[in-house]
């Protein structure tokens, strides 16, 4: 059981490996072309072949060894690019130049193929089957002139392929003095007050954004727990007895005193509310027999009670 976990554990680590190789294989680039070299560079052997320059676009080295270049796609596996030698490996953004000679016995960095125009060169990952990169040959390209492929911007690593005039082989293509968008500010705001007045506004206006957003849920909140409002109705007190008064003291007096009470306070109500009775001080209500013998008369009724 031990030994399994011994092999598992080795294997992991072999594929993780393979992995990460396989990612930095996809930061190559062929950086340029040459096809016909009259009066360009020589090489160790002192002669001018035609030459392929490999670029590293990451900001790790890279290690090529294994890979394949071909001009042929139906044979991927043209020029095996031997392993065992160590220096099959780019820095961070450095390239490399391959001759192709077309007789690989010359060393690691001489193709057994030649290049002609109107082909295209391929780059190929360790597998022998996934394309890292190809460029097309143009098939009326000049000697002494290259396929060259130029970074857009510095940071964002993008690149257009044109032809160049002026080969630069082994080295970087492009704007050497191109300067980043940091670099640009570093010298236009070298104490970097225009970058703290940018974020103390900006963290001013999401304190203000914040500040309006939690005061509009408080207020919502406090609407959701007021219930409805009640309209209160507005009567005038201005000392005249109404009928709604009158009434809400009779119905006070008949749950205290009884019925007979509440009868002769209704008819006094009644006289005075018509007229029948006027009273010389105010709110007292005075009342009195009629004196007739009138059997419809209901004080006729009235009993006196002892104090």
């Amino acid at each position: 059981m031990r030994h399994y976990r011994i092999i598992l554990s080795i294997a992991i680590t072999f594929l993780c490996g393979l992995s990460l190789d396989a990612q930095n294989l996809s930061d190559l680039l062929i950086g340029e072309v040459l096809v016909e070299n009259t009066s360009g560079i020589v090489d160790g052997y002192g002669q001018r072949n035609g030459w392929i320059e490999l670029f590293n676009t990451s900001n790790g080295t890279v290690k090529f060894g294994g890979c394949y270049l071909s001009d042929d796609k139906s044979d991927l596996k043209k020029y095996h690019i031997p392993t065992s030698d160590r220096s099959a490996q780019l820095g961070p953004r450095q390239s490399v130049v391959f001759y192709t000679s077309g007789n690989s016995s010359q060393g690691t960095f001489y193709t057994n193929f030649k290049l002609r125009n109107g082909s295209t060169l391929y780059l190929i990952s360790n597998d022998g089957r996934t394309i890292i990169d190809q460029v097309e040959i143009p098939a009326d390209l000049p000697a002494d002139q290259s396929v060259v492929r130029i970074p857009v911007g510095v940071n964002e690593m993008e690149f257009k392929t044109q032809v160049n005039p002026n080969p630069t082989p082994g080295s970087y293509n492009g704007n050497v003095d191109a300067k980043t968008k940091s670099q640009i500010m570093k010298e236009q705001d070298p104490h970097g007050l225009v970058l703290t007045l940018i974020a103390v506004m900006v963290v001013f206006t999401a304190l203000l954004i914040l500040s309006f957003i939690f005061g509009w849920i408080g207020n919502a909140n406090k609407r959701g727990k007021q219930g409805p409002k009640v309209k209160k109705s507005k009567k005038s007190l201005d000392g005249k007895l109404t009928p709604e008064i009158a009434a809400a003291i009779s119905l006070a007096l008949s749950s205290e005193f009884g019925g007979e009470v509440y009868a002769a306070i209704a008819l006094a109500l009644d006289d005075y509310l018509r007229g029948g009775v006027h009273d010389i001080e105010s709110m007292v209500i005075t009342i009195q027999p009629s004196g007739n013998g009138n059997w419809a008369d209901k004080t006729q009724n009235f009993r006196q009670l002892p104090r």
